[in-house]
C-alpha cells in the first residue's frame, strides 16, 4: 500500500496542468515494431522460437532487479522461454543471476573492467557480450548451472575460443553427455544444443587442453519471452564500444536477440570530463555497430535515470545523515560548480543531480532520434528532476541510500512502467 502511495504521488507530482499534453515516456516506438509483431506472433501461435531481449548496461542491469522484474512481467503474459544469457561464473559480490546458481571451480575470471578493489587484468581479450571471459589452462575445470524449476531448460549455448593447443570439453545436463571438440586458435565461436527433456542443471568440464569460456545461455524451445541482463558494475557505454566485433558477432548469430535494450549513461553523469558531442556520436556508433552485428535488430535506449549527489565532503556523512532539501542546480552552480565544492559552499548542502547527468541524456535522447532507435525516459518514469531524492526517501524506500540504485520495491516499479509503455506501443 505504501509503494502504490508513494508511485501516485510520484504520479501526480509529474502530471501536466490543466490543458497541457504529457510527454512520451517511450519516444519513436515504431522503431519497436519488430519486436512488438514478434510478440504478437507468438501470443497468436504463429512463432514457436521464444523472443528474446538482450539489455546491455552497468549495474543497474548487473542488479536484475529491473530487468528481472521485467522478465516476470513479460514472462507471465507470453511464458518463460528460458533464462537467457548468463555471464561465465561468479566474477564479482554484485552480480546478480537470478533463478539461477552458477558456479565454476579450475578457472580464473578475466575482466574488460576490473571491480573496484581488485587489480586489472589484460585487456587483450577478446571479450564479447558479457564482458568477462572465463579462462581454463588445464583439464578439470567445471562451469555448473543449477536452474530453479521455472527457469528448465532443453537447449543451450556456450560461446568460447581455445588456445594454441585446442580443447576437448564436455556438456552434461542431467542424462545428456554431449562432447565439444575445437581445433587450435578457434577464435571466438558458440556451439548450441539441444536436449530431448527439460533440464535444470548443466556442467562444463575440460577433458583436454584450455579454453575460454566468453558467455552461455538456456533456453527453450517452445516459445515464450526471454529476457537477458548483462551488465559491468561501474561500466560506460565506452567500455563497451572496446568489446570485439568478432566475439560480438558469433554471440548475437546465436543469441539471435528480437530486441537490444541499452542501459548506460548513469556512470558517465557522475564523470566530469564528458564531452557532449563526442558522447552523442559514440552512442551513434553503437547503436549501429550492434544492429550491423544482430541483423538488424531493433534498439532501445533507455535514457540515463534521475540520481543524485551532494557535496562531495559530505557524502559519507549524507548518507548517514537527512539533507531532506534537493533541487536541481541552477545554471550559475553548474558553471561555478568546482568553485564551489573547493570553497565549500553552503548552496550545495542539498541533494542534487550530478552536472553531466542532464548533459549525458539528452545526448543519449538525439543520439536516438537520429538514429532511429526508440528512447526511454528513465527520468520521467520516476517523477522528474528530483525524482531519486523522492523515491529514497519513501516508505519503504524505492532506492538505497546513495540516491543511485534501486531497491527491490523500487525495481518493480520501474519495471512496471516501462512494461507498461511497451504494451501501449504494442496496442498502437
Amino acid at each position: 500500500m505504501r509503494i502504490a502511495a508513494l508511485a501516485l504521488l510520484l504520479g501526480l507530482a509529474c502530471a501536466p496542468l490543466a490543458g497541457a499534453t504529457a510527454p512520451e515516456r517511450l519516444t519513436d516506438a515504431g522503431a519497436l515494431q519488430p519486436f512488438e509483431a514478434a510478440l504478437q506472433d507468438l501470443q497468436a501461435g504463429r512463432r514457436t522460437r521464444p523472443v528474446h531481449v538482450l539489455q546491455i548496461g552497468d549495474s543497474h542491469s548487473a542488479a536484475d532487479l529491473i530487468s528481472g522484474a521485467l522478465r516476470d512481467r513479460l514472462q507471465a503474459r507470453y511464458g518463460s522461454g528460458g533464462r537467457g544469457v548468463l555471464i561465465p561464473g561468479a566474477p564479482y559480490p554484485g552480480l546478480v543471476q537470478r533463478l539461477v546458481d552458477v558456479q565454476a571451480s579450475g578457472w580464473r575470471t578475466e575482466y574488460s573492467l576490473a571491480p573496484a578493489g581488485r587489480a586489472p587484468t589484460p585487456a587483450s581479450g577478446p571479450y564479447g557480450l558479457s564482458g568477462f571471459r572465463l579462462v581454463a589452462d588445464a583439464p578439470g575445470a567445471r562451469l555448473s548451472l543449477a536452474a530453479e524449476p521455472s527457469a528448465g531448460f532443453d537447449r543451450a549455448t556456450v560461446c568460447l575460443e581455445t588456445g594454441h593447443a585446442g580443447a576437448d570439453l564436455v556438456l552434461t545436463a542431467g542424462q545428456e553427455r554431449r562432447p565439444v571438440s575445437l581445433p587450435a586458435d578457434s577464435g571466438p565461436t558458440c556451439r548450441e544444443f539441444e536436449f530431448p527433456a527439460r533440464q535444470t542443471r548443466l556442467d562444463l568440464t575440460v577433458e583436454r587442453g584450455g579454453a575460454t569460456v566468453l558467455s552461455w545461455a538456456s533456453f527453450r524451445r517452445d516459445g515464450g519471452v526471454v529476457l537477458s541482463n548483462l551488465g559491468v558494475v561501474g561500466a560506460q557505454l565506452s567500455h563497451f564500444a572496446q568489446r570485439d566485433d568478432r566475439a560480438l558477432a558469433v554471440e548475437l548469430e546465436a543469441y539471435r536477440p528480437d530486441l537490444i535494450v541499452l542501459a548506460f549513461g548513469t556512470n558517465e553523469g557522475f564523470a566530469s570530463d564528458v564531452d557532449p558531442a563526442a558522447y552523442e556520436q559514440l552512442l551513434r556508433d553503437q547503436i549501429r555497430r550492434l544492429r550491423r552485428l544482430s541483423g538488424g535488430a531493433p534498439v532501445l535506449v533507455l535514457g540515463a535515470p534521475d540520481a543524485a549527489t551532494i557535496r562531495p565532503d559530505l557524502l559519507t556523512d549524507g548518507i548517514d545523515r537527512e539533507y531532506p532539501a534537493c533541487g536541481r542546480l541552477s545554471e550559475a552552480e553548474r558553471r561555478d560548480y568546482a568553485s564551489l565544492v573547493e570553497h565549500r559552499s553552503p548552496a550545495l548542502e542539498r541533494w542534487y543531480a550530478p552536472p553531466m547527468l542532464d548533459v549525458v541524456r539528452a545526448a543519449q535522447r538525439r543520439a536516438a532520434a537520429e538514429e532511429g532507435a526508440a528512447f526511454w525516459d528513465w527520468e520521467q518514469a520516476m517523477g522528474g528532476a528530483c525524482g531519486a531524492h523522492a523515491l529514497t526517501a519513501g516508505d519503504p524506500p524505492l532506492m538505497r541510500r546513495d540516491h543511485v540504485h534501486f531497491t527491490a520495491h523500487g525495481g518493480a516499479m520501474i519495471a512496471e512502467r516501462l512494461f507498461d509503455d511497451l504494451m501501449r506501443a504494442g496496442e498502437n
